[in-house]
């Protein structure tokens, strides 16, 4: 059996969202892998940043780069729990990730709504790991913050 599965690597995406909802950020969380390690965690951090950008797509590309030293992600696996949205599907064709996985589709906001290809050709894409749970919890927040 192998250990380091596009599920585990969600389950891992999965707490940092938990991190996001616990903080009251719009619960999306990301890790960023390259050859089956974790070299970045995050979460969105748009409010405690008072950032727009800070998305943890975007906070993920810029903790590997400095991880590894540069600007391209070739070798590198993203683990997002909802489809990024366009901002974040440019910085991914950018820094020419290899590999986009994520949950829950992003029915109002997310890159594939666009009909011109955002990603970098060579970056392959799997969509759905984890889905079902991520939007829960996504639907679980935004309705704690109706019901305020």
């Amino acid at each position: 059996m192998e250990l380091y599965t596009e599920d585990y690597f969600m389950r891992e995406a999965m707490k940092e969202a938990n991190k996001a909802f616990d903080a009251g950020e719009v619960p999306v969380g990301a890790v960023m892998a390259c050859q089956n390690k974790i070299i970045a965690r995050t979460h969105n951090q748009t409010e405690q940043l008072t950032d727009a950008t800070a998305h943890a797509e975007m906070l993920a590309v810029t903790a590997a780069e400095n991880y590894l030293g540069s600007k391209y992600l070739t070798e590198c696996i993203l683990y997002v729990t909802l489809e990024p949205c366009v901002m974040c599907a440019g910085a991914l064709h950018w820094v020419q990730l290899q590999k986009l996985v994520y949950g829950a589709s992003d029915l109002q906001r997310g890159y594939t709504l666009v009909n011109a290809p955002l990603l970098h050709p060579k970056t392959q894409v799997v969509k759905g790991v984890r889905g079902e749970e991520s939007k829960k919890l996504i639907d679980r927040f935004f309705k704690r913050i109706r019901e305020k």
